[in-house]
């Protein structure tokens, strides 16, 4: 969905469109909703390279969130080492993203990225 008024809530650019995404999947193939009318009474809107930026930050706390469950000895979808390996080529992409861009992310720092992927070299030694 679009817009052309108002501003970015992340970087406040003007005069450039403007998206929310309402229904989507995140990192692992589920379902969510995270701007339906019951969950969110105030949506952000941001531009297109805000909305990139917001969604690099939902794969990394999909993937952290899955793997603090691992490490606490709950199910997780990274239990499986198909899905392991994926998010953790995906944090590679997430830590070459944000090196090579231009300007910080108002969302994701790459030191985060950084200590999630060692966190998770270091578990996936010890198993």
């Amino acid at each position: 969905m679009g817009s052309v008024s108002g501003s970015c809530n992340a970087c406040g650019a003007t005069g450039t469109a403007l998206m929310k995404l309402s229904l989507g999947k995140d990192f692992f193939g589920r379902t969510y909703d995270r701007l339906s009318p019951s969950t969110d009474q105030s949506p952000k809107w941001y531009c297109e390279n805000c909305s990139m930026q917001k969604n690099l930050q939902r794969d990394f706390r999909d993937i952290l969130g899955e793997f603090d469950k691992l490490v606490a000895g709950q199910s997780s979808t990274l239990s499986s080492q198909e899905e392991f390996q994926r998010a953790s080529l995906r944090l590679r992409e997430l830590s070459a993203i944000l090196g090579g861009a231009a300007g910080q992310s108002s969302f994701l720092t790459a030191a985060d990225v950084t200590q999630l992927m060692g966190r998770m070299q270091t578990a996936a030694v010890r198993t």
